[in-house]
């Protein structure tokens, strides 16, 4: 039986070197910002939001033409696993 993720971790990976990470609750959330924030505006170099759901009070703009890669990994939270 295939586990569900608690949570999907987005690294952000800038050509600056940096790297910025948010976290989204589904993969379909994740999947309708980037399809439709990210991918349209890719060679822009206005800003665009990056949401940040699980920090209060703060928020986060990136040039989409400065993106240079993304990883999406799935989190589990409080899951043990037993063979």
């Amino acid at each position: 039986m295939p586990r569900k993720a608690d949570e999907y971790a987005v690294f952000i990976f800038l050509n600056t070197g940096h790297k910025e990470e948010v976290r989204f609750s589904t993969i379909q959330e994740f999947q309708k910002w980037y399809s439709g924030e990210l991918i349209p505006k890719g060679d822009s170099k206005d800003f665009i939001n990056v949401p940040i759901k699980n920090i209060q009070g703060e928020y986060m703009v990136l040039r989409p033409a400065s993106v240079v890669a993304i990883r999406v990994e799935p989190v589990f939270l409080g899951s043990v696993e037993r063979f």
